[in-house]
Parts: C-alpha cells; sequence; structure tokens
C-alpha cells in the first residue's frame, strides 16, 4: 500500500539556522521557507538524491510544533511521510486495520499542493506518519 518515502520531517528552532546547516556543512539544495497557513507552520524543502528533508518551524499562535519544541528545545524528528496512490483508500484500509487517522479524517493539502492526512503515532511506534497522495 505505502510507496517510497517522500520525506523526513524535522522540526527546528531557528529555520535560518537549519537552512544554512544543510546548505553551507553539507552542501544540500536548500529550498526557499514556503507559509502554510492550514498546518501552522512555515517548511523548507531539502532535496536529497532519494527523498527530502522538510524542515518545520511554527507559524502563528497554536502551531502544532510549538508544542514538539517546547518538549524538544534543540529541535528534532518531527514525522515521516510515506507516500499513497489513494489517499481515501489508505486511510479507509487502515481505520479498519485499528489505525487512528487525525483530524476529521479528510485530508488537507500540504506543502507540495496534494492530499495528506497525518496517522497517530501510538498506532505506528510512537511515530506520527503522514500519508501522502501522490
Amino acid at each position: 500500500m505505502i510507496g517510497r518515502l517522500n520525506h523526513v520531517a524535522i522540526a527546528v528552532p531557528d529555520l535560518e539556522a537549519a537552512s544554512a546547516q544543510y546548505r553551507d556543512m553539507l552542501g544540500a539544495e536548500v529550498g526557499a521557507p514556503q507559509d502554510e497557513p492550514d498546518h501552522g507552520v512555515t517548511v523548507v524543502f531539502i532535496t536529497l538524491p532519494n527523498t527530502k528533508i522538510e524542515l518545520l518551524h511554527p507559524l502563528g499562535e497554536g502551531s502544532p510544533i510549538t508544542g514538539f519544541l517546547e518538549k524538544n528545545p534543540a529541535g528534532g524528528i518531527h514525522h515521516i511521510c510515506y507516500e499513497v496512490e489513494d489517499i481515501r483508500a489508505a486511510a479507509e484500509r487502515l481505520a479498519s486495520a485499528g489505525a487512528r487517522v487525525l483530524g476529521n479524517g479528510e485530508p488537507k493539502i500540504g506543502a507540495h499542493g496534494k492530499p495528506v492526512l497525518f496517522l497517530h503515532p501510538k498506532d505506528f511506534t510512537g511515530t506520527l506518519v503522514e500519508l501522502e497522495e501522490i
């Protein structure tokens, strides 16, 4: 059901510093920051030959990243994202197997302009999982 790994998301307390570290120290291709108000984050994508890294920083009041950074002030891995061909079919199959889809169960448009859903970390060995329709 799941396809390739789309990205690993890392919450960061300083988006500029994290972007510079990947660009200057690691020589990675670093994209421009983009605000995602529907998700309460500003993101920067780092393109790697086999996947992407998504740097996440809080955007506005009530950002879900704020609480994560309060618990992890230096930042850290927030979630992993897998590609699926049909997000609604994937969500239905996962729910019937006992997985919890977060939110109201309806996909939102993610940072790549494609439908996404998140799955409860307690159902996936403590890892927040994002599904993105390709």
